[in-house]
C-alpha cells in the first residue's frame, strides 16, 4: 500500500539527486572542455546512459545494462587518460559515480532493499562526496605546506581506508536491520556493552556476510535470523574500537605539528561524538534523529581527512 509520508520523502530525494547529476554534469563539461575530445566523451556517455533508461522500463533490461556500462567505460577511460592538472580526471570520475548512484538508486527499490545494493548506495554517496570535497580543495589553491606532508598523507590515507570500511560495515548493519541485534533501549542500559546480556553470543558470521541472495527476495524488515544480525552487530562494534584508536592516535599524532592544530581538534571532537552517538543509538532503541546524526558525523569525518589529504603539500 501507499505510505504518503514516505513517498514524499522519496521523491525530494530524487529531486534533489537529480539536481546535484545536473550540478556534476555541468562540473564535468567545465573541466573537460579544453580537453581534446572532452565534452564530447561527457555528452556521449550521458546521452547512452539517458537512451538506456526507456528501454528499460520496456523490459529491455539487458540492453540497457549494455549502454550505461559503454557509457561508464567512455568516463572511465577518458579519466585513466587524462592527468588531473585541470580537474578533469577528477570531474569524470564524479560524473561516472553520480550516474552509477542512479543505477543503485533504481535498483534499491526494484530489488526490494537488497542489502549489498543499499550497503553500495551508501558508500556511492561517500565517494561522491570526498570526490567533490577534493576538487573544491584543489580549486581553492589553498595548500598546507609540510616537510613531513609525505608521511601524513600516507596515514591519513590509512586513516580513510579504515573509516570507509567502518561505514560500510554501519551500511550492512542498516540494510540488515541489524542495529538493534543485541537488545536496544531499557533493556539494553544494563546490558551494553555486552551483546544480547553475553561478552561472545552466539552468532553467524557466515551467514550474516552472505552478500548476494539471489532475486525476489523483500528485503523490508530483514530476513536474517538473530544469530546472523549479532554477527553483524558485533563486526560493526569490534572495528569502532580499531577505527577510533587508530583516529585518536592519528589526531594526537597531527596536534604535534602547530599548523594542524585545528584540523586534529576537530578530528578527535568529531570522533568522540561518533562514538557517543553510536552508544546513544542502542541505548535509546535508535531514534531517526540519532541515526542520521550517526550518519552526518561519519560525514564530517570524512571531510576533515579528505580534506587534509587535499590540501597537505610538500615543499618544492
Amino acid at each position: 500500500p501507499l505510505e504518503t509520508h514516505k513517498a514524499w520523502r522519496e521523491q525530494v530525494h530524487r529531486f534533489l539527486a537529480g539536481a546535484l547529476g545536473i550540478e556534476i554534469l555541468t562540473l564535468a563539461l567545465l573541466a573537460t572542455r579544453k580537453r581534446r575530445f572532452g565534452s564530447t566523451a561527457v555528452v556521449t556517455a550521458c546521452v547512452l546512459v539517458a537512451a538506456g533508461i526507456p528501454l528499460y522500463m520496456m523490459g529491455w533490461h539487458g540492453t540497457a545494462s549494455i549502454l550505461a556500462l559503454i557509457g561508464e567505460a567512455i568516463l572511465l577511460i577518458a579519466a585513466l587518460r587524462w592527468s588531473n592538472i585541470d580537474l578533469a580526471r577528477a570531474a569524470l570520475l564524479t560524473l561516472a559515480v553520480v550516474i552509477f548512484q542512479a543505477l543503485l538508486g533504481m535498483w534499491t527499490v526494484t530489488l526490494l532493499l537488497k542489502p549489498i545494493v543499499v550497503m553500495g548506495h551508501l558508500l556511492g554517496g561517500m565517494l561522491m562526496f570526498a570526490l567533490l570535497v577534493w576538487m573544491a580543495w584543489r580549486a581553492t589553491h589553498l595548500p598546507i605546506t609540510l616537510a613531513e606532508a609525505p608521511k601524513l598523507k600516507w596515514l591519513l590515507r590509512i586513516g580513510v581506508a579504515v573509516l570507509v570500511t567502518q561505514i560500510a560495515l554501519g551500511g550492512w548493519v542498516s540494510a540488515n536491520y541489524a542495529a538493534l541485534a543485541c537488545g536496544g533501549g531499557s533493556a539494553s542500559l544494563d546490558n551494553f556493552p555486552r551483546c544480547a546480556n553475553q561478552w561472545w553470543p552466539q552468532h553467524n558470521f557466515a551467514e550474516g556476510f552472505t552478500l548476494w541472495r539471489g532475486i525476489g527476495v523483500d528485503y523490508e524488515g530483514g530476513v536474517l535470523d538473530g544469530a546472523s544480525r549479532i554477527a553483524i552487530q558485533m563486526a560493526h562494534r569490534l572495528f569502532a574500537i580499531v577505527v577510533a584508536a587508530y583516529l585518536l592516535w592519528l589526531g594526537l599524532r597531527l596536534f604535534r605539528v602547530p599548523s594542524m592544530r585545528g584540523w586534529a581538534s576537530a578530528l578527535v571532537a568529531l570522533l568522540v561524538l561518533q562514538v557517543t552517538l553510536g552508544i546513544l543509538n542502542v541505548k535509546l532503541a535508535l531514534p531517526l534523529e540519532v541515526a542520521v546524526a550517526h550518519n552526518g558525523v561519519a560525514v564530517a569525518l570524512l571531510f576533515v581527512l579528505v580534506s587534509l589529504l587535499a590540501r597537505l603539500r610538500a615543499p618544492d
